[in-house]
């Protein structure tokens, strides 16, 4: 089936909920088909389109929201599994196929969530925050393969200065002594660190972060292979070839013309 919706993203966590018709929803990895009272979830900047599948009518919310604002003390040890340092909230979209409780209750909340924002009565605000916390509970309650587990949260808070620049500074080149910096370790105890923490190198994580740009400008923006490498901080296109077929097994060309084709 021809998609022909855009690829777009945004900095949210989106849910998204089909109150009348079918409609499809694509991601880089999956394709969601959906029908009335279904839900997806999205994670944070992460690419997808969206199509109707049939001429009958169709009606959704989408719901986006920065989930962080709603976490607090107590929250902290479930804060790294939400967090998508190494992968998408969308992988939690097995509980809502696989349990028809966790389906119809985020079906509901998103609704509530949605009809409180458009009424707006006297306490609206509250109402919509304890939703989200239940949202996020129902998600940590469920999550029967571990995703939003760790036990790890003081090093992830830790850590949270260095992926904080490391996202605001992808663009440039980004080096472990600036991490050591921001941290006040020593270069070696860092290294260690973070890969005890994360279970990766810093330069994995931070080559991974900016192939995941490339991705998205590659689908949403028209530039140059140039461009869109120094935009990602990649200073050679040799290393930006080398770099995109490792993770992805195929060339931006190919990658482009595999996802702007049929599903």
């Amino acid at each position: 089936m021809e998609i022909t919706g855009t690829w777009h993203f945004h900095k949210e966590v989106e849910f998204l909920i089909v109150t009348e018709g079918n409609m499809g929803v694509q991601t880089k990895d999956e394709y969601y088909s959906l029908q009335s009272g279904d839900t997806v979830l999205l994670g944070s900047s992460e690419l997808h389109r969206t199509h109707r599948t049939s001429l009958s009518p169709l009606k959704f919310i989408v719901f986006q929201v920065d989930i962080f604002r709603y976490f607090d003390q107590s929250d902290l040890p479930y804060l790294h599994g939400f967090s998508e340092t190494t992968r998408a909230l969308s992988e939690l979209n097995y509980l809502l196929r696989e349990s028809p409780k966790v389906r119809q209750e985020t079906f509901s909340l998103i609704q509530s969530i949605y009809d409180e924002s458009q009424q707006r009565e006297r306490g609206y605000e509250l109402f919509i925050g304890a939703a989200i916390k239940r949202l996020l509970w129902l998600l940590v309650r469920h999550d029967t393969r571990g995703l939003l587990q760790n036990n790890d949260s003081y090093d992830i808070q830790r850590l949270r200065p260095v992926f904080d620049y490391v996202e605001r500074n992808l663009h440039h080149k980004i080096t472990i002594e600036d991490a050591c910096t921001l941290l006040n370790f020593s270069y070696h105890y860092f290294i260690r660190y973070f890969r005890s923490v994360m279970g990766c190198s810093f330069i994995e994580f931070i080559n991974h972060k900016r192939i995941k740009n490339v991705e998205r400008l590659l689908l949403t923006q028209n530039l140059s292979i140039t461009e869109i490498a120094y935009a990602s901080g990649i200073p050679s296109t040799a290393q930006f070839y080398k770099l995109f077929n490792r993770y992805n097994k195929c060339s931006p060309k190919e990658f482009i013309k595999n996802m702007s084709g049929k599903r």
